[in-house]
Formats: C-alpha cells, structure tokens, sequence
C-alpha cells in the first residue's frame, strides 16, 4: 500500500494511493501518524479497502503534497553509508555506525519551497531512503528482526549546511542538519511489500543536471542492521524516521556548487516517488 497526506500545512487529508485511484482516509484515522503505524491502522485500511468503503478524495490532484508522516517523534540519521560517499567527504569508511539527528520539524513535503537560512554559503543535497518505524524497536537480538519494526519507506533530502556541520560544529553534526525545511519526505509512504528496499536506485538532479545515481544496494549497513544496531542504543517509536545516507555526487566532493536562490533540486527513488524544490533566500 502507499499512502500520502494532501493538503495545506498542519491540515493536511491522509490518503490511500491505489492505482490512478486517491482514497480518502478520514473515515478510518485521523492522520498518517504514530498511533496509525503503531497500531491496527494498515489492517484496517486494508479490510476498508477489502470491502469497498472507502471513497474517492475529490479534487485530489490539485492539492499540496504534504509529508507522508505526520511530524515524526525524532529524526535519524546515518552518516556516510556509501563508500564512495564517504571518500568524497575525505573519510574511510566508518567501521561503526555513525549516527546524528535532524529536528523532527524539518520535515516538509516533497514539493515544497526551501529557505537557504540566512548566513549560509554551503547547503548541500542529499537524496536517501527513509525508513519509516512501525513497532517500537528496543534492543532487537539480530538484524533478522529488524523487518518486522518497518511499517514503510520513504523517499527524504537530508539537506545539510556543511559550514555549520563541520567548521562550526563543535563535534556534533546536527547543528548543520536542522535548519527549517531540511527534510524535505514523500510523496508516498509505501509498505514493504511494495518494492525491494534493499536494491532500489536514488537519484539527484539540480537543475535538471544529474548529481547522484547509486542504488540502496551499496550501503555500507543495510536496513535491517542500521534498525537492528540503532536498538542497541536507543528506541525506535513508531511515527519515528531513520534516514539511510547518501551516495556521492554533492557539493561537498567540490565537485558542484552548493545551492543558491532559484536553484532546483528533484530527487527519485524507483517506487518511493519524486520530489522537487525550489530554494529561495530566507
């Protein structure tokens, strides 16, 4: 299944995407949010859906696309998972799991206006794969349980002010990572029977110039060991979002510039949808 949420800011409609098909939720929860993922709500979407009550959302199409999730309880983030990535960024590969945190309240939709903050000369791009936490994950005994834990994925920017996250970071890469706007998610939330998360290919554009074109296949840890070890030391909640890492080709390599006032970033994973922003001056 793939579900979306439509809509102006903080009001948005939770839907179901199915075929050419925009199925209105409202009569079976309230949001796409951590009480739905967390409990019966795919089930019950799925028995609505079994037995035809769900209708058809009027107008579908000319509505803002809002985040698939509502606003998550904490953002996660994994640090140079690609090799080449990591070389690009001046770094061995980790040998351990590196991980930081973005403010859950730089999640955005897919489509919407990005504000370069104000002193900033390096924000910088990221397409990744977003894993969307479905049963609470709390010191899990191997990876091979992990799956279970996954209510969905999602296609995510992790935009990144390099200054900030490295010259000026203290140590601590978040501060270069939680600006307004900084994670752009959607335009769907699909469940994993809908495509094979673990080799799917994640490409950016700006401009219409192509700048990454990996596949998930290359992560250095996968998805089941990244929701595995990050168990070991934290837990997961449902509604929370775990950011993969991102291939290489961004502005940190010197290979491109950063962005700039009316650049326009599109990032794609093959069956997790397409984003596109427009970035303006705070």
């Amino acid at each position: 299944m793939r579900f979306a949420r439509l809509g102006d800011p903080g009001s948005e409609i939770p839907v179901l995407l199915d075929g050419g098909r925009t199925l209105d939720l409202r009569g079976v929860t309230r949001d796409v949010d951590a009480e739905f993922l967390g409990g019966d709500g795919l089930a019950r979407v799925r028995a609505a859906l079994e037995a035809g009550s769900i209708p058809e959302l009027d107008g579908a199409a000319e509505l803002r696309i809002g985040a698939p999730i509502a606003r998550p309880g904490a953002v996660y983030c994994i640090g140079m998972n690609y090799a080449a990535h990591a070389a690009e960024s001046g770094s061995a590969p980790p040998e351990h799991l590196v991980m930081f945190m973005k403010s859950p309240n730089t999640v955005i939709g897919p489509n919407d206006e990005v504000a370069i903050p104000r002193g900033s000369t390096k924000t910088d791009w990221e397409v990744e794969l977003g894993i969307v936490i479905g049963a609470r994950a709390s010191m899990l005994d191997s990876p091979a349980d992990a799956r279970a834990h996954i209510a969905g994925f999602v296609t995510a920017n992790d935009l990144s002010e390099r200054d900030w996250q490295l010259a000026v970071s203290g140590g601590q890469w978040s501060k270069g990572k939680s600006a307004p706007g900084f994670c752009p998610t959607g335009p769907w939330l699909a469940t994993p029977d809908e495509l094979d998360a673990d080799d799917v290919r994640l490409r950016s554009f700006v401009n219409g110039e192509r700048r990454q074109d990996s596949s998930t296949a290359d992560l250095i840890f996968g998805i089941d060991t990244i929701v595995w070890q990050l168990s070991q030391y934290l837990a997961l909640d449902p509604g929370d979002l775990v950011l993969t890492g991102t291939p290489e080709g961004v502005a940190l390599s010197g290979r491109f510039p950063y962005l700039g006032a009316g650049d326009v970033v599109e990032i794609e994973i093959d069956g997790l949808g397409r984003q596109r922003q427009r970035y303006v001056d705070a």
